[in-house]
């Protein structure tokens, strides 16, 4: 079964993250999202509704099977490339994507949220466990590469992403509405229409004037993900550092319990 379910809503075309519990972003599910992407463009789609949960849009890479792959450097480069592939394809796409994020959504989670045109987010049923979204690298041992951090700075401002990154910080639902991380907060369940409501009040504009200021409005987002800004080779020296090791092994040891 594909890691990635499409449904058809008109002329707008949804793509589920299908990995429970997490939707942990696998090389499988990342090679499966960029193959969906091209697919629904290709078959027509006007705008693309990028959706995941319940409870975890996704919970970023997976580092279980990162931590598997051990000395194998290789491997290790070639499953974080296939991250970052998906993460352009969604910057590269040529119509609108929308992320209906009902749950939450950590790291790459919102790597992948963050390269979509507009975030819709649910607020949790339960108010004393919030769901959240933010680049929490620092705090598993990690450092952002600075065109995943430009990623940020694009929707929040250079000066409150500076905070969020230092902190490995993850705002929950409201609080990242009310700095701009997200566009809207919605009931869970809300999630995706409202994703796809907003992407059918661009298919009502002059479509080729909206296309294509939108492919200049996100020249800055496809330039940040080229690998000249991401620096994936000093970003995997850092990966393999002991206390980086430390830190990812004492992650999925709480994941565990």
């Amino acid at each position: 079964m594909s890691p990635i379910q499409t449904r058809a809503h008109g002329a707008l075309t949804e793509l589920r993250l299908a990995r429970p519990p997490a939707n942990a972003l696998d090389p499988a599910l990342c090679a499966a999202l960029t193959q969906a992407l091209r697919a629904a463009v290709d078959q027509g789609a006007e705008g693309i509704v990028l959706s995941g949960g319940p409870k975890v849009f996704s919970g970023g890479l997976d580092v279980p099977h990162l931590l598997a792959l051990g000395e194998d450097r290789a491997a290790l480069r070639s499953a974080w490339e296939t991250f970052f592939a998906a993460a352009a394809a969604l910057a590269e796409c040529p119509v609108p994507v929308a992320a209906a994020i009902d749950g939450h959504a950590p790291a790459g989670g919102c790597v992948l949220a963050l390269c979509c045109d507009y975030r819709v987010m649910a607020r949790a049923p339960d108010p004393a466990k919030p769901y959240r979204i933010g680049l929490n690298e620092v705090q598993v041992g990690l450092v952002a590469p600075e065109g995943v951090q430009h990623l940020l700075r694009r929707v929040v401002g250079a000066y409150r992403a500076e905070r969020l990154l230092v902190a490995g910080a993850m705002p929950d639902t409201d609080q990242a509405l009310a700095i701009g991380l997200v566009d809207e907060a919605v009931p869970e369940g809300d999630a995706v229409a409202r994703a796809a409501a907003w992407l059918d009040t661009l298919r009502a504009l002059p479509r080729q004037a909206m296309l294509q200021t939108r492919a200049i409005a996100r020249e800055d987002l496809v330039a940040a993900l080229r690998p000249e800004r991401i620096r994936l080779a000093h970003f995997l020296d850092a990966w393999y550092a002991k206390d980086t090791q430390a830190a990812l092994r004492a992650l999925v040891a709480r994941l565990g319990k």
